[in-house]
């Protein structure tokens, strides 16, 4: 079994890697400082990968549960490396769904879908945790475990790559002093608020350094001073290549950081630049 899965951990990981080592050559090379993982005559020919590379495509997709409606209609887009884009809509329009078809959490229906360079809609069940460790997620339903503790829970990726314990303790830490949970790393998720749950499951996607990250209304539990403070962590991230797709029906968060918006109704989306209206 490991003979067959390993190629296809590797695979899966080393495209959105190689998209952020390219974004971090490049600004060292623009920076005129020396590059950390290449040399800086290679910054052009890196950063044409970041350009070229697609991350998420939908190609005709169609999503719908036994013989209801369809959730979502023929869905056609591209995501490039490094974009920060936003889905919009109503409430029950299919925004959530949509980010569990990227996630690899759900089948499609109909039609074909990309992530970081592979058929997820082909793809066996057995490999697909191997391409979940290229891509964060933190849903709605944030999923904690509530027999572990905070910082458990935010180990609980490292440990299923094998880190070493040491660096993946440090690593843990660092992600809930960006989410502003410092010094709660021994609560139960059931001594938190509904922010603080919220927040300890964003710390548990962006721990692995995914090269990309699904977000379901993230900021929904969140005061408004909380929520930009956790809008500026998923900015450091796009900043190093990260590709972020964010669900919000927050308008104003959206004015300030939207540069792409899919807005999903009945089924169908509009993709816009900025901010749907």
């Amino acid at each position: 079994m490991g003979a067959i899965m390993s190629p296809m951990a590797g695979c899966c990981e080393t495209r959105g890697h190689d998209i952020i080592r390219a974004r971090l050559v490049f600004k060292a090379a623009v920076l005129n400082t020396p590059p950390p993982l290449a040399r800086p005559h290679m910054a052009v020919l890196l950063w044409a990968l970041i350009l070229s590379a697609i991350m998420i495509e939908f190609q005709h997709v169609f999503k719908s549960y036994g013989r209801a409606r369809n959730i979502l209609s023929d869905i056609n887009f591209r995501i490039g490396a490094g974009e920060f884009v936003f889905v919009s809509g109503p409430s029950g329009a299919g925004k959530s769904t949509l980010l569990k078809l990227v996630g690899g959490l759900e089948p499609p229906s109909r039609g074909a879908i990309s992530v970081n360079g592979h058929r997820i809609d082909e793809m066996p069940t057995r490999a697909r945790p191997y391409l979940r460790r290229a891509v964060g997620v933190t849903l709605h339903d944030t999923h904690l475990l509530y027999d572990r503790s905070a910082i458990e829970n935010v180990l609980l990726p490292l440990k299923v790559i094998g880190l070493e314990q040491s660096v993946a303790w440090t690593r843990a830490r660092a992600a809930l002093d960006k989410v502003g949970l410092a010094g709660k790393d021994d609560f139960n998720p059931v001594e938190m608020s509904g922010g603080e749950q919220q927040r300890l499951a964003i710390a548990r996607a962006i721990v692995n350094r995914p090269a990309i990250l699904i977000a379901d209304e993230p900021t929904a539990n969140l005061d408004h001073e909380t929520a930009r403070r956790i809008m500026e962590v998923f900015r450091d991230f796009n900043r190093v290549g990260v590709t972020l797709l964010i669900a919000s029906h927050d308008k104003s968060l959206m004015a300030h950081y939207a540069a792409r918006t899919l807005h999903i109704d009945n089924g169908r989306f509009t993709d816009v630049q900025g901010v749907a209206v």
